[in-house]
């Protein structure tokens, strides 16, 4: 495993527990909230004008058959209760708004009180069609159509916060202005359980979402397959079984920017939904029955007018689609049979179902609770659910049994009914058997916890059965506290049938709803009803209503106990790691101290800033890092990829560091001075010194033309102790080195220096016909030479040798040097730099009691350095490769050159391509012959100077075709030249170093040429 990856899972590690102690401290951040979910579910048959009713059921609450609205909340409600506004209210079904449509239907809420509202639709198209099934697993032209219808309901402020399909499947969630906000991380999914057990004709849309960041909510709309035969039965429960293993959802985020790392499923959230057209069906009763028992209801609460005529409604002039129709105005009495009805299909001789007045049906007392009332349709209901088909797989365990709840079912069935009435069921050839076709079911966390409790106590007293069946023992005796009497096969049953039991859900005395009770009683449902008088589909809409109690995160308190826990979490992790501080030191000990400024890191660590930083010069830092923890440090510099893509580099490479020998602490065993690791005990500490310098010259052409920066941060890493990071930088002051002769040309008066912020980009003016600090510095060493010569004369005892009596190369090349100690010779090169950029006198910068000879060889060489560092070179590579042809063309023909006045005369001509390095190449070698007439006369002239003697070189080079002549001051004066030429044909030529022995000899040839004299013309 990498570096990085052991820091992510560090990382991961440290916002785990960070996120696990905020979790623990979860009851200072939260407070008791709660919220109304209203959830509709509707089988709209890929019928038209459906979605004009969705509006009045959905969001108005009209549609309910108020007969029975109130039989499901226990105790009767006070008298005048009941009743309510009048049936007119809610026999329209259309968007139109009753003017009290709450009034006297429980559950059904005014607008605001409903934090979420939850649809789902099934068969929004034809479910039926090869085209819809296997080409369109998605069709965004009816999605938008039922949001744009639902969005329009929907009281002003709602937020559409969830949406999916799946072919004929449409979920849409709505949430209000106050509840949106706290909504997070919602995932939307769909699993196809149709044809071939995945395309879309039959499944389920799901969403997942979190409230109040703390409660995860699921909503699964599903339609299962059809059919009442036995295999229809079966495949309803793999259809179910698919959607709940294949369901996932995406990781959930716990606020604190910390993902699950894996996908969710069903199970994994706190309140779940399951609703929609689950087609389980009556078994076991003829469907004529059904359809005979329930149909005796139906005359005295629903009417259908069959008249040739338009059938009365409160809908909106002109409207289409489902029609509602109204019951005369009466109190309904269960078990009384009008008398002009005799059957479900009885009509008189007008074909009018005929509803008998007020005054010829009975009425039961006010007092009298319906459900006390063996004729009443409530129990005519209840017996007909021990048939339902959903109850009874979830009684064997097959299905929904694993803590999933339903409330009391006191409707009549949702399914199947002719389009367009009301209480009329399935009048066609196939007769089909009246259903609780769809449901709406839920379940919470601690309700599947405590079947899984249960399951797992019953699979221990099994064993301990089986055990004691083992041993020989059928039945327990009176004392044993093991019930060794139980029997799987029935009282696996009992537990099953325990939360779906008939009786229990549909008795009288259930009081006020709620249905997992001492379950959880963090759930409610308030309301669960069928809208009968809603008549565009076979199917009748499905409506609860649940109120949900939950803790919900205050963002403020969370934000406060989060800085807390963290800093408890800091405290307590620094107590027992390892902890160094580092000081920056506020003095430098170098001598180039200029702008050097203090500043502090967001580490809390004073950053290292160097100030202004100028070529070749050394600027030297220093940190002190002391253990300031319990127990011993161990730290190093981190290493890191260089930005180039090299080698892994602990720093930049203007910078190096080295440890204070002076310093306590342990080094690890390695070679003193270098930083490897370091041991401190506490209480000790080391310095470390940090050395900035920008001598490659590379790097000093990036820095000059904006490419580099000179910005760094070190990572000194604490073994088991947190990093530590220090910023370094510096600002680069721009200098004359490293620039081409076309860019140099182009800098004004002022120097260097002034283009501080700027890059020169050769689109300026030409000011110079050649760099001008060529022209200061050639000039400054002639003079120099002169000096130094005339002084050396006056000042030394007659026959003490010269500098350039001993050494051929003076004052060019460094080891003919007088100054021996090398940081006195790099001040006094950096001097005259300093003086170039700045454009100064270039000896104003020294001291006033350096001498002359030290001076000239300062300026010698730094001449050599700023030819070395030109980025074209005097003779650029083009022409010089024209040069060496030449040359060597002459040497292979044998024509050699009559004198060398025709050798000049040649390579000026070729250097004329460019003018402006051909002035330079005339003005170099014109200084360095009169140097060297200065330093090696022909002819003696000093009185005072000792006879000539043989001279040593201070470059080794060949000697050429020409021989040293015969008289000694012409034979010094020829090992002058030829050592000048050394020093600076590779500095002036480009491509130095390749093309051979024979090329080097070349490139000096054309530098020694221009030094030659008259008297050298042999």
């Amino acid at each position: 495993m990498s570096d990085q990856d052991d820091a992510y899972n560090v990382e991961i590690s440290a916002l785990r527990s960070l996120s696990q102690a905020l979790s623990a401290r979860k009851a200072d951040y939260t407070r008791p909230s709660e919220i109304r979910i209203k959830i509709g579910s509707w089988n709209v048959a890929a019928l038209d004008a459906t979605e004009k009713d969705l509006g009045s059921w959905f969001v108005e609450g009209e549609g309910v058959e108020r007969s029975f609205a109130n039989l499901h909340v226990g105790p009767p409600a006070p008298k005048g209760e009941a009743e309510g506004a009048s049936g007119d209210e809610d026999d329209q079904a259309t968007t139109q708004k009753a003017e009290s449509p709450t009034d006297g239907v429980p559950g059904i809420t005014s607008e605001g009180d409903i934090g979420l509202y939850v649809l789902g639709l099934q068969e929004v198209v034809d479910v039926n069609s090869p085209t819809e099934t296997l080409l369109r697993q998605y069709d965004p032209t009816a999605l938008n159509k039922w949001k744009k219808v639902l969005g329009n309901a929907l009281p002003k402020g709602y937020e559409l916060v969830a949406e999916q399909q799946l072919v004929g499947l449409l979920l849409l969630i709505y949430a209000s202005p106050a509840v949106a906000p706290t909504i997070s991380s919602v995932s939307t999914t769909s699993v196809g359980t149709g044809l071939l057990g995945y395309l879309g004709n039959k499944g389920a849309v799901a969403a997942r979402l979190l409230l109040g960041e703390t409660t995860r909510l699921a909503f699964i709309n599903s339609h299962l397959a059809a059919g009442a035969e036995k295999a229809s039965l079966d495949r309803r429960n793999w259809d179910a079984g698919q959607v709940f293993s294949r369901t996932k959802f995406d990781a959930v985020d716990d606020g604190g920017g910390t993902l699950d790392e894996w996908e969710e499923e069903i199970g994994d959230e706190d309140f779940a939904w399951f609703f929609g057209d689950l087609n389980y069906r009556l078994e076991g009763l003829p469907g004529d029955d059904v359809r005979r028992l329930l149909t005796l209801h139906a005359p005295k609460e629903y009417v259908k007018r069959r008249t040739r005529g338009p059938i009365p409604s409160d809908r909106a002039e002109g409207s289409a689609g489902s029609v509602l129709l109204r019951e005369e105005n009466r109190k309904p009495v269960d078990g009384a049979m009008p008398q002009s009805v005799g059957t479900s299909t009885g009509s008189d001789d007008d074909g009018e179902i005929v509803f008998p007045s007020a005054s010829s049906t009975p009425t039961l007392p006010d007092h009298i609770d319906p459900r006390s009332d063996p004729a009443s349709m409530l129990t005519t209901i209840s017996s007909l659910l021990p048939h339902d088909q959903l109850r009874k797989q979830q009684a064997l365990r097959k299905v929904f049994h694993d803590g999933w709840c339903e409330g009391p079912i006191t409707f009549l069935p949702t399914y199947k009914y002719d389009v367009g009435t009301v209480g009329i069921f399935d009048s066609s050839e196939k007769k089909r058997s009246p259903s609780w076709c769809d449901r709406i079911l839920f379940r919470s966390s601690r309700g599947r916890e405590e079947y899984e409790r249960r399951v797992k106590e019953e699979e221990e007293a099994r064993k301990k059965d089986e055990e004691m069946k083992a041993r020989g023992i059928d039945k327990a005796s009176s004392e044993d506290d093991v019930l060794f009497d139980y029997d799987p096969e029935t009282d696996g049953l009992d537990y099953g049938d325990s939360e779906y039991n008939e009786d229990a859900n549909t008795s009288l005395d259930v009081g006020p709803l709620l249905s997992i009770g001492p379950i959880d009683d963090k759930v409610r449902q308030d309301f669960y009803n069928s809208h009968q008088r809603i008549v565009s589909s076979d199917h009748k809409p499905l409506t609860a209503v649940f109120t949900l109690s939950y803790d919900a995160v205050i963002p403020e308190l969370k934000s406060k106990i989060q800085q807390e826990v963290a800093r408890e979490l800091d405290r307590a992790e620094n107590e027992g790691r390892p902890g160094v501080t580092i000081v920056v030191d506020s003095q430098s000990n170098s001598s180039g101290t200029d702008g050097v400024r203090n500043a502090v890191s967001g580490d809390g660590v004073e950053s290292l800033d160097y100030g202004d930083v100028k070529y070749g010069h050394s600027y030297l830092r220093g940190i002190t890092v002391a253990n300031t923890g319990r127990v011993s440090a161990t730290f190093s510099f981190a290493s890191r990829p260089a930005p180039d893509g090299g080698h892994d580099e602990i720093c930049r490479p203007w910078l190096s560091y080295r440890l204070d020998p002076l310093s306590k602490g342990n080094n690890g065993g390695h070679e003193q001075g270098i930083l490897n690791e370091v041991v401190l005990e506490p209480g000790d500490a080391v310095n470390i010194s940090l050395d900035l310098l920008v001598d490659d010259i590379s790097l000093v052409r990036a820095l000059n033309n904006g490419k580099e920066r000179l910005e760094d941060v070190l990572v000194l890493r604490v073994q088991d102790g947190r990093d530590h990071f220090l910023p370094v930088r510096g600002t680069w002051m721009p200098t004359c080195f490293g620039r081409s002769v076309e860019q140099l040309i182009r800098i004004p008066e002022g120097g260097a220096r002034g283009l501080l912020n700027r890059q020169v980009t050769g689109k300026e003016d030409v000011k110079w016909s050649a760099p001008r600090e060529l022209f200061r510095l050639t000039a400054a060493i002639e003079e120099m030479v002169e000096r130094t010569v005339a002084e050396w004369g006056m000042t030394q005892n007659v026959g003490e040798e010269s500098p350039w009596g001993a050494s051929a190369g003076w004052p060019f090349a460094e080891d003919t040097w007088t100054l021996i100690d090398k940081g006195q010779r790099d001040l006094c090169k950096y001097y005259v730099r300093e003086a170039l950029d700045t454009d100064k006198d270039l000896l104003s910068l020294f001291p006033p009691s350096t001498p002359l000879v030290e001076k000239t060889e300062a300026l010698a060489s730094t001449l050599v350095d700023f030819l070395a560092s030109l980025e074209d070179s005097l003779i650029p590579q083009l022409l010089w490769s024209d040069l060496e042809r030449g040359l060597a063309a002459r040497e292979k023909s044998r024509r050699p050159f009559h004198d060398s006045e025709e050798e000049r005369s040649w390579i000026l001509d070729t250097l004329a391509a460019k003018p402006n390095h051909n002035i330079s190449f005339v003005f170099l070698t014109t200084m360095l012959s009169r140097v060297a007439a200065e330093v090696a006369p022909s002819r003696q002239t000093d009185p005072m100077s000792p006879p000539s003697s043989p001279i040593e070189t201070s470059h080794k080079s060949r000697a050429g075709t020409r021989a040293l002549s015969q008289d000694p001051m012409v034979a010094r004066r020829q090992l002058v030249e030829r050592s000048y030429a050394a020093v600076f044909a590779p500095v002036v030529i480009a491509g130095s170093g390749s093309g051979g022995r024979g090329a080097e000899d070349r490139r000096r040839e054309v530098v020694e040429v221009f030094l030659r004299g008259k008297w050298d013309e042999s």
